[in-house]
């Protein structure tokens, strides 16, 4: 392969016009990218651009989207390491080409050892100007939100970092479709009072405040990970919550089991196979509780709890909390937004919503925010 001498090595630190998408630390020696949709985007004017990464994980392997003009033009996993990965070469010199590097892949609070960070670029030309977009979304959830099963046959059963996107991800569709930059917390099989699985501790808002704190291990605390977020540096127009799908998941789980104390934890069913009154009655608390704690940190916000792709059993509970939550605080910027339900056309992998599905719920939430932000 013929060198290009002219590619200049620069840290991400050294570049004037750099934006980052996605709660971080603020460190750029080097960037660590935790959540799904975290990105660096760069107004690139020349002919070829890498990226230094540096990559680990014990077992969910990172994966990048490159965005091009605005258009997805490769994906790829990363393996472990630290070594560079091209972008883009051959393109035209004169040309500035709007460049986004994408992380695929949520946080994982399973695996303490997963980690993507980017180190530098080497590139042959210059940085320009991004212009800053109108609105910012923040976006709070689940699998759905994290994107997975996305991406991938309709056939596909495996949980591996394969099958999430943050690209076909009504996240990402939304937030084009309104000309807004956004962020994602987001993990899936967690609820806003309880797991799937019946786990009381894995819970959203439990870690809301903290930079990714729903990360484990002694390599993501060095990092930063459970610090305190810095809110009033990136404040959002609309908070998104889409919680509740795995609450309601829990009513029909075996119950959790705390290996160390022994205790166990259950969302119950009366003989009926309806909710128990006490059990749902924690869900609601939880969801008031949530409402408040996002008001604390994002004054201006309007609040969405945007909810239904995969089925509504929860809709008539969030309604009930998000009604009393609005009366006790006489918050009128609080809204409840049902979204379109997955069905057999749209299925994608791992029974979780598709592309179809993605593109259904971002056309029809996109439409409500605008006429919120109007």
């Amino acid at each position: 392969m013929r060198e290009n001498e002219k590619l200049r090595v620069q840290k991400l630190s050294d570049i004037e016009n750099l934006k980052v998408h996605g709660r971080t630390t603020g460190c750029l020696s080097p960037l660590t990218l935790f959540w799904t949709g975290s990105a660096i985007e760069l107004n690139a004017k020349g002919t070829e651009l890498w990226i230094e990464v540096e990559i680990d994980y014990d077992v969910c392997e990172p994966w990048i989207s490159v965005i091009i003009n605005s258009v997805p033009v490769s994906r790829q996993m990363l393996v472990a390491g630290k070594y560079w990965v091209c972008v883009f070469r051959g393109m035209n010199k004169d040309m500035i080409k709007n460049i986004k590097v994408v992380k695929d892949v949520q946080a994982m609070s399973g695996d303490p050892g997963c980690l993507m960070q980017i180190h530098a670029v080497k590139f042959d030309g210059e940085f320009f100007p991004i212009e800053e977009k109108p609105y910012k979304i923040e976006f709070i959830g689940d699998s759905i939100t994290s994107g997975e099963g996305a991406i991938g046959s309709k056939v596909e059963e495996d949980w591996i970092p394969m099958w999430f996107s943050a690209i076909d991800n009504y996240c990402n569709l939304t937030s084009e479709a309104l000309n807004a930059d956004y962020r994602i917390i987001s993990q899936s099989g967690w609820g806003v009072y309880t797991s799937w699985d019946n786990n009381p501790y894995y819970n959203i808002p439990k870690y809301y405040n903290k930079v990714c704190g729903l990360l484990t291990g002694a390599k993501n605390e060095s990092l930063g990970a459970f610090k305190e977020n810095d809110f009033e540096s990136w404040q959002p127009d609309v908070v998104v919550v889409n919680l509740g799908t795995n609450d309601s998941g829990a009513f029909n789980n075996p119950e959790w089991k705390d290996e160390i104390s022994g205790k166990t934890h259950k969302q119950r069913l009366n003989e009926d196979g309806t909710y128990n009154r006490e059990d749902l009655q924690s869900f609601e608390e939880a969801v008031y509780n949530f409402l408040v704690k996002i008001r604390k940190y994002n004054k201006k916000a309007q609040i969405i709890w945007a909810y239904g792709m995969l089925g509504i059993p929860m809709m008539p509970a969030i309604y009930r909390a998000v009604d009393t939550y609005v009366k006790a605080t006489k918050d009128d910027k609080v809204t409840v937004f049902q979204l379109p339900n997955t069905t057999d056309e749209t299925v994608g992998a791992r029974n979780h919503p598709g592309l179809l599905s993605h593109e259904k719920a971002a056309k029809e939430l996109s439409g409500y925010i605008k006429e919120l932000l109007k």
